[in-house]
């Protein structure tokens, strides 16, 4: 059967299933391309940058910083290294409400792909019901084999692919969502991890009587 005879079949909710599926493609598209980028480019810029701090080049550290500000840890660190001689305390906090501003980012589009894992079964649900309306409107008991029996092969067939459809975009965009949402907790355990080791460092620094800080430009 063709794609244009499939979804002629599958009846009137076939249109918010394709909506959904385009919608849902379209984000994921979108999705792969930043996590594809934070994946290849996050840590290893992180890395060189307490690298810098811990062999106090502080300056050093916050260019590479600015030069990687697409990033979300390297806001997250300026946030707190451009701070004018902040005491540790407002050193971690710093580095806490800009985690916390980071965090809709990696959350991004995850309620539109929970309603379209809500959404896509049961419109494929309300496919079945409508295609079984459609076959029991068309049977008739004494026209068996008889020209009506058209109608309620219509009826089943619509059932089946409308049901078949909900459930392939619904397990579609749940397998991407799940990645998205594992990806986005591991995010957040490198963001404390690699937060405390700054916020360790700094700590250190400022103990010593050191200027754990950019001097003013």
């Amino acid at each position: 059967m063709s794609f244009n005879n499939l979804f002629t079949a599958g009846g009137v909710v076939m249109w918010p299933l394709l909506g959904f599926s385009v919608l849902a493609v379209a984000l994921i598209i979108e999705r792969v391309k930043f996590w594809i980028k934070i994946n290849t480019r996050q840590n290893r810029v992180v890395r060189e940058v307490l690298q810098l701090y811990r062999l106090d080049n502080v300056v050093g550290a916050l260019d590479k910083l600015q030069q990687n500000s697409d990033l979300p840890m390297s806001r997250i660190f300026l946030a707190a290294l451009e701070l004018e001689e902040p005491t540790p305390e407002e050193f971690r906090l710093a580095l806490e409400s800009e985690s916390q501003a980071e965090i809709p980012l990696f959350k991004r589009f995850q309620n539109i792909f929970d309603t379209i894992i809500g959404l896509a079964p049961l419109l494929g649900l309300l496919g079945t019901v409508l295609g079984l309306i459609t076959s029991f409107a068309s049977l008739d008991i004494g026209d068996v084999g008889g020209t009506k029996t058209s109608g309620v092969t219509s009826g089943i067939s619509e059932a089946l692919v409308s049901t078949a459809s909900g459930l392939v975009v619904a397990i579609f965009t749940l397998f991407f969502a799940n990645t998205f949402r594992g990806l986005y907790l591991r995010q957040i355990a490198w963001i404390q991890e690699y937060g405390g080791q700054l916020e360790l460092l700094y700590r250190r620094r400022y103990e010593r009587g050191e200027k754990p800080y950019a001097p003013t430009r």
